[in-house]
């Protein structure tokens, strides 16, 4: 069976968009960004602050919202329809302080398929963690396993096919995907 690593947030979920517009904009009247031109990922310099904040906020939001959220319609329904054809792991680039939230939203949401989840922590200062992998091309050279990696960042994508992966971008603004994404998830089942 192919293994399927899926990136969680912005690919299961809608995590930029919900925080966006849910947490984002509701506290800075002045911010009349819309989800659709948020073109770079992360979108510090589009919102006019620093890194630092816009990490503090998404870090609150995950924090106090980040279990509410919901998954996103369409991979909820791959999964319901495909997801029995291929082996699921989650793997995600989260703070570590958050790592126990979004494995505990990946179970209660998609449980019965994703079986495993592993974390490439997105450092916040003051983290004094081990470092075994920097990026998640690393963790997947690391696995040696062939994969099929399901992303929203190009980097990321185009790291796993480098070295030896596949890779499904999903269409976000900040990736220019060229496929909708029922397209790719069309594409990802029939590579069953």
């Amino acid at each position: 069976m192919n293994v399927i690593v899926w990136d969680i947030d912005d690919v299961l979920n809608d995590l930029m968009r919900i925080w966006l517009e849910t947490y984002w904009r509701p506290t800075h009247a002045e911010c009349i960004l819309s989800y659709d031109q948020v073109s770079e990922n992360p979108p510090h310099r589009l919102l006019k602050v620093s890194l630092y904040e816009y990490l503090a906020s998404l870090d609150n939001f995950r924090q106090l919202h980040y279990a509410s959220m919901v998954p996103r319609p369409g991979v909820l329904d791959w999964f319901r329809r495909y997801g029995d054809r291929f082996r699921h792991m989650a793997l995600t680039a989260t703070p570590l302080f958050a790592a126990a939230i979004s494995a505990a939203w990946v179970m209660n949401h998609f449980g019965r398929w994703i079986r495993s989840f592993h974390l490439v922590p997105s450092r916040r200062s003051g983290d004094m963690v081990p470092t075994y992998d920097r990026s998640k091309a690393e963790f997947l050279r690391w696995w040696d396993k062939s994969v099929i990696l399901v992303e929203d960042s190009p980097k990321n994508a185009d790291a796993a096919i480098r070295q030896g992966s596949q890779a499904i971008l999903l269409p976000r603004p900040w990736n220019q995907g060229r496929f909708t994404e029922t397209e790719a998830l069309e594409h990802l089942a029939n590579l069953a």
